[in-house]
């Protein structure tokens, strides 16, 4: 699936109309599919819990919280993009704070053209992790293959005393014989002999 084709949910944490609505001007239901506002931190949190989102903005003061904690603990969930919109005067403690999390910072007043090029970096960011979630779930396969493999070997040779070689090599005969993987032989012998 290409960029263009790929759809991203937003929430949108905002108590100021006027931004909701400028925002929602910049962002076409054919990319973002789901955007849900809400008006303060406790709302947001409780979204949290309903649904997960691509992307977290949001409008920073709110009624109820500044929205930087929420900020940090959004990002540290998975595959999650934050920006977080502060005023001018506060934006460089602001980022110095969040910024180490993977937190996104911009100073209000906010112009179009910023607007979209930090959206623009967002679905770049979001798309990176996204690849590295992919190769992450790829590593821990193969890992959990190695895992049943040792583990088929090992039993090889308690049950059948050959040598760690002579099993490693067992199974990958098998495999190839039978033109199955080596996980599935493994499984086979785990099978038997456990």
């Amino acid at each position: 699936m290409g960029l263009e084709e790929r759809k991203y949910s937003v929430l949108i944490v905002s108590a100021g109309e006027k931004f909701n609505s400028a925002l929602s001007s910049l962002m076409p239901e054919s990319r973002y599919h789901l955007t849900k506002y809400v008006a303060s931190v406790s709302a947001a949190k409780r979204e949290w819990i309903e649904r997960s989102y691509d992307f977290v903005v949001i409008n920073s003061p709110l009624k109820d919280d500044p929205g930087i904690e929420f900020a940090i603990d959004s990002v540290s969930s998975k595959g999650v993009v934050v920006l977080l919109i502060v005023p001018a005067d506060i934006l460089g403690a602001i980022a110095d704070r969040v910024s180490p999390h993977g937190v996104y910072t911009l100073a209000k007043p906010l112009s179009r053209p910023s607007l979209i090029t930090a959206f623009d970096w967002m679905v770049s960011t979001r798309e990176r992790l996204r690849l590295l979630e992919r190769k992450t779930l790829s590593l821990e396969d193969k890992m959990n293959e190695i895992r049943i493999v040792n583990r088929a070997k090992w039993l090889l040779i308690s049950e059948l005393r050959m040598d760690e070689p002579h099993a490693h090599r067992y199974i990958e005969k098998q495999a190839m014989d039978q033109c199955i993987s080596k996980r599935e032989v493994s499984e086979q012998i785990i099978k038997t002999y456990s």
